[in-house]
């Protein structure tokens, strides 16, 4: 007999979320992985969605997993499942971020992209690096007022 998987409400997940994370969460949107991150462009990671977080701690994204029955069978080769695939960017290193969209209606008719988060931060080596998302926000000045 199958169960039945217990859904969590959302307000529950964001809290557990900081919880985890010991962080508030300041604002949260669904992106796009686009380029920027060396370990997701070495591995030619780019278009891989999940959530772009904004917490009291720096940036996130988080990419998890989707497993369907078709997974099962084109999967079955693979010795390892897929991981969840996380970004993360103390508030320290974060420069500046802001978020280009697109504002003269005629452009807007012929272009079907998203807005896109430009997130400037300091590396390792302390030079300056660009990581890029398409983003949707509920906010359009969220990423400027979550920093």
């Amino acid at each position: 007999m199958l169960k039945k998987k217990e859904v969590k409400s959302q307000e529950d997940f964001w809290k557990e979320y900081e919880e985890k994370t010991g962080e508030k969460v300041l604002s949260r949107g669904l992106g796009k992985y686009i380029s920027g991150w060396s370990e997701f462009d070495s591995k030619n990671l780019s278009d891989i969605w999940g959530l772009v977080i904004f917490t009291s701690g720096g940036f996130r994204f988080h990419h998890f997993p989707q497993y369907s029955w078709i997974d099962a069978f084109t999967r079955f080769a693979e010795k390892e499942p897929p991981k969840e695939k996380t970004i993360f960017i103390p508030q320290e290193k974060i420069i500046s971020s802001k978020i280009n969209k697109e504002t003269k209606w005629y452009k807007k008719i012929f272009s079907s992209s998203m807005p896109q988060l430009v997130i400037i931060y300091a590396n390792e080596d302390e030079s300056e690096k660009r990581l890029l998302f398409e983003a949707e926000w509920t906010d359009n000045n969220i990423a400027a007022n979550s920093l």
